[in-house]
């Protein structure tokens, strides 16, 4: 398997597979809300989007600044899902992470959720797949490298031991630079951003490695939007 990553979203890297990583917080929200119980997840690019969606069944998380836009039912924090049981569909919008999605979606035949939290199952799930070859995709900063999801990215393809190409090669030897996984995405600038909102508590849950067996992929795109569901475990 050959694996290849791109630390920012300008780079147009395409694979069969992508693997879409934005840890703090995007893709640890969308884990933990399929493990909540929400059946479908729906990736918009803007606020208002999102916003017209709203209805019955349906409810609205997202972000800007870090914050919960008004009228939200939730945040982009996957803390506030930990204690909520949920159902039907969600409606997910945020700078970096959803906007990433609609774009791998564009690029990759399939493109999968990646976080620290699903760690195990994503990657059981894509060496099951059996593809020949994999861009990791990581959402950065409004565009700009970001160091927790390039240390992420050198997670994933340490675990996926296929052929690196010079970038993933070089997430690899950067993963094992830090002494943990919080180490490892609380340093930058995404970290830093969380915490002057009193955040805090985020980067350590994003932390907990395998903690979710959920697996979700891109399920449908449509125009602007792209629709998630979950996938269960090898194991399970």
């Amino acid at each position: 398997m050959r694996v290849r990553v791109a630390f920012t979203p300008g780079e147009q890297v395409a694979a069969p597979l992508g693997i879409v990583i934005d840890v703090l917080r995007a893709t640890s929200t969308i884990c933990q809300a399929f493990a909540a119980g929400f059946e479908r997840i729906v990736c918009v690019g803007e606020v208002e989007e999102a916003r017209a969606r709203s209805g019955p069944g349906v409810a609205l998380a997202g972000e800007r600044g870090n914050l919960r836009p008004e009228g939200f039912d939730f945040g982009n924090s996957p803390r506030e899902f930990a204690e909520h049981h949920g159902a039907g569909t969600l409606v997910l919008t945020t700078t970096n992470g959803t906007r990433l999605l609609l774009a791998a979606a564009a690029r990759c035949d399939a493109v999968v959720v990646a976080s620290l939290l699903n760690l195990d199952a994503v990657t059981e799930r894509v060496l099951a797949g059996g593809a020949d070859e994999v861009a990791i995709l990581c959402a950065g900063v409004e565009g700009a490298f970001a160091v927790d999801d390039a240390y992420v990215a050198g997670v994933i393809a340490a675990a996926l031991a296929g052929e690196p190409d010079d970038a993933a090669a070089a997430a690899i030897r950067l993963a094992r630079t830090f002494a943990s996984d919080e180490d490892g995405i609380g340093g930058g600038v995404s970290a830093a951003n969380i915490r002057r909102v009193g955040l805090d508590q985020d980067i350590a849950w994003c932390a907990r490695r395998s903690a979710l067996e959920v697996v979700p992929r891109v399920v449908e795109r449509v125009g602007a939007t792209v629709a998630l569901a979950a996938e269960p475990p090898i194991r399970g």
